[in-house]
């Protein structure tokens, strides 16, 4: 069976369904080709009696993420602020402790000087590296051959802030430090606002949640694209090598068109056979993007027992042992459904992998029970969870990185056309790249891309500035004189003389151990 339009999109994702909604609008004949039996991509909403609606995938936005905030009111779908009213809870070597703010509360003088000087050191040498082209950054080679554990061992001076600051990775790209490029980790991070901004629910990345769920989203463009999206479509071949693009899925449907959009993870599109083959560097580039993983997990409780115990629902759990690395809660807005959301993380993802479901049921409860102090935590009402590693349309989330050397070498082609293949995905953006925001970013560049090719528009179009969303502000992340100019230890104690000043800060660092209040 064959059909004829002007634009095929590979992949129902949100990049993919803003790519084509902006298509769809514009008059062009856009037809979508998604492999799964849904639309949403890394984006999943369940609904069952049990818990109304549940995000398994993608489903945190936040100020400045003005894209997907502007698509989602103009779709109609509201947003509500996740639950931030009370303490958050810090849970290392077993025990657990109390805290407000983005980041736990230090009292040790080295571990502060520390972290702050971590914190610092990665926002400013961000500031350094171009969004639209980080090879190009001063110092692109000598920090792509990095990794991030690396340059965490040599700007971190203390053990418990190379532990957080290994968290901090997990938590955010959701891999491990030797597995990342420092280049491309830099970027990442000053891509989302800096540390303090992707890290913050409030007034950061996980601020809020879509009232309904984030499938919405790719639903509602579906439902107006009037019959333009294909499912269980997988493609296998492109054909572009005469005047038209040939298009081929897997039942055998042939596609003629003009041109397509690929929107979904760059290393899918090894499964597709490609004629003529992609150019050198970008069939170089697509083997060397692995996947994150993550296992998102949602525990529910008759009643929210953490609100009891003065705790938001929020904890940083640093223990080896444990299965979740850290907590949100995920009570619905109108306070009905009480749970939590937890991550399973990278290595503790590979580890629990082949475990049952109930098994790591019960390993959470178990953790949460001693993070949160309570044996409520082990009698749930419900469980629901989401294995993004093995799905084999996503390879797994939140997103795509860049190994050392990949960047500096291939990254430059990772949005460059390949004939009349234009290239969208939330690994393509240049502002909140691996979110929803970024798949928006993305998703529309390359239609207008495709658009200016088809003589509607100009090219200084392709590029759009977002206005900053009215009903979703940010406000300023700000530091203080002494977080901008305090020294690294090193530096200080390098400054002062050694012998001195370290027996003063080791007698204050052991007088705070001993009371209890050091951020362990």
């Amino acid at each position: 069976m064959s059909f004829n339009c002007d634009v095929v999109v590979i992949g129902a994702g949100i990049s993919g369904m803003s790519a084509a909604k902006l298509l769809f609008e514009s008059g062009v004949n856009v037809v979508v080709l998604e492999a799964r039996d849904r639309v949403g991509g890394r984006t999943h909403t369940i609904r069952n009696k049990q818990v109304n609606y549940v995000d398994v995938g993608g489903s945190y936005i936040g100020p400045t993420q003005n894209r997907i905030l502007r698509l989602a009111k103009e779709l109609g779908i509201q947003t509500y602020k996740v639950n931030m009213a009370e303490k958050l809870i810090l849970h290392k070597n077993g025990k657990s402790s109390f805290f407000q703010g983005t980041f736990p509360t230090v009292w040790n003088p080295l571990v502060y000087l520390d972290l702050n000087n971590f914190w610092r050191t990665m926002d400013n040498l961000g500031k350094e590296i171009p969004a639209e082209a980080p090879w190009d950054a001063p110092h692109a080679a000598e920090w792509d051959k990095m990794t991030m554990k690396e340059f965490i061992n040599k700007h971190c001076w203390t053990k418990t802030v190379r532990d957080f600051a290994t968290f901090f990775v997990n938590v955010n790209v959701t891999s491990e430090p030797h597995e990342v490029s420092a280049l491309w980790f830099l970027w990442y991070v000053k891509l989302c606002g800096g540390t303090t901004r992707i890290f913050s629910v409030e007034n950061g990345g996980q601020e809020r949640k879509f009232v309904g769920g984030s499938g919405q989203i790719t639903e509602k463009i579906m439902e107006r694209l009037e019959g333009s999206v294909k499912l269980e479509r997988p493609v296998v071949h492109i054909d572009q090598s005469g005047d038209n693009v040939i298009v081929e899925t897997l039942n055998h449907e042939i596609y003629k068109c003009r041109y397509v959009i690929s929107a979904i993870p760059p290393i899918l599109t090894t499964k597709i056979h490609f004629k003529p083959e992609l150019p050198t560097k970008r069939n170089q580039l697509i083997q060397r993007m692995p996947m994150g993983s993550v296992i998102k997990c949602m525990v529910y409780y008759k009643e929210a027992f953490w609100k009891k115990l003065g705790s938001c629902g929020s904890a940083m759990i640093l223990d080896e042992e444990a299965p979740i690395s850290i907590t949100l809660d995920d009570t619905k807005p109108d306070h009905s459904v009480p749970a939590l959301m937890g991550f399973i993380l990278t290595r503790k993802a590979y580890r629990l992998a082949d475990a049952s479901k109930e098994e790591r049921k019960r390993k959470i409860c178990e953790i949460y029970a001693k993070a949160f102090g309570t044996d409520e935590a082990l009698h749930p009402v419900h469980y629901e969870e989401k294995n993004w590693s093995a799905e084999q349309y996503s390879g797994g989330c939140y997103t795509a990185y860049f190994p050392p050397g990949i960047m500096s070498q291939y990254g430059r082609v990772i949005r460059q056309p390949a004939g009349k293949i234009y290239f969208a995905g939330t690994e393509t953006a240049t502002q909140w790249s691996g979110y929803m925001d970024g798949a928006v970013q993305a998703g529309e560049r390359a239609a207008r891309e495709v658009l200016y090719s088809m003589g509607k528009i100009s090219k200084d179009r392709i590029w759009v500035a977002e206005p900053e969303s009215k009903d979703v502000p940010g406000r300023p992340i700000t530091t203080t004189f002494l977080e901008r100019n305090l020294p690294s230890v090193p530096g200080l104690l390098s400054f002062l003389g050694f012998s001195a000043f370290f027996t003063s800060l080791a007698s204050a660092g052991l007088f705070a151990y001993k009371k209890g209040l050091v951020f362990q």
